[in-house]
């Protein structure tokens, strides 16, 4: 006849029971082993993936400012778009109009972010800045700007003010200014005054029809001043008969941070 191993159980049951304070002292002795063997079992495998936990602790920090440098980032593309679309369907004499300026504009923005990305938002050229925001603009077998001027580097707080700035003027000179004719051309430079830590920009264009003052502002001529204002500089709009011009002065100071 076979024999029953014994339960277990029983022998617990038929023992004298243990106060519930001696159990409760037993159940924490085996969480803090269980915890301590998890710590120690964390910090092995964080060994083995060739991970220091400082260093662990460094790349979560590192992570958390690059979340939030991206959403400040992320708030103050959405506000500029906000501005675009808002301003551009207020001044529009149609909603042809509206829609154009609003698609032009957002390309513009669009590009001005690929140019930071290709930099890793560390900043971009100044030249490679003009560059990108006459090029939809320019005739390749004949063309209509030439851009001189030293290396400036731009910080990428000043890159979207710029090439916002440089698309409003491409913009309104292939509406009404020197590239709305076949022989018009626009000459853009710099200059670096180092004495007083400043950048002198200038969009000059030539050869294109008569130019007089426009009657009334509109919103591409407030926003390439509010742009400028914003990098601090100075902006001068002079409309002389043999073409439009557009001057910005402004600290180095500003490009750099």
């Amino acid at each position: 006849m076979f024999r029953t191993a014994p339960d277990p159980y029983d022998s617990l049951e038929a023992s004298d029971p243990t106060s519930p304070q001696e159990e409760l002292a037993a159940e924490n002795v085996s969480l803090r082993l269980l915890l301590t063997q998890a710590k120690l079992s964390a910090e092995t495998l964080l060994e083995q993936a060739g991970i220091d936990a400082k260093e662990r602790e460094a790349a979560d920090k590192l992570q958390k400012l690059i979340l939030e440098e991206l959403h400040h980032r992320i708030k103050n593309t959405l506000a500029t778009v906000g501005a675009i679309a808002s301003q551009s369907l207020r001044n529009a004499p149609s909603t042809q109009h509206a829609q154009q300026a609003i698609e032009g504009r957002l390309l513009a923005l669009g590009r001005a972010h690929d140019l930071l990305l290709q930099a890793r938002w560390t900043g971009a050229e100044l030249r490679k800045i003009v560059q990108g925001a006459t090029e939809p603009f320019d005739n390749p077998d004949k063309p209509r700007f030439s851009i001189a001027g030293s290396d400036v580097q731009i910080a990428s707080g000043a890159v979207i003010a710029i090439a916002m700035t440089l698309n409003e003027l491409c913009t309104n000179t292939t509406k009404f200014g020197a590239l709305s004719v076949p022989a018009g051309h626009v000459a853009i430079s710099w200059a670096v005054d180092a004495p007083a830590s400043r950048l002198h920009f200038t969009w000059k264009e030539q050869d294109g029809p008569a130019v007089a003052a426009p009657t009334r502002q509109s919103f591409g001529t407030r926003l390439i001043e509010t742009l400028g204002r914003q990098l601090k500089g100075n902006v001068r709009l002079t409309y002389e008969p043999s073409g439009f011009v557009y001057f910005l002065d402004i600290p180095l100071l500003s490009l750099e941070s």
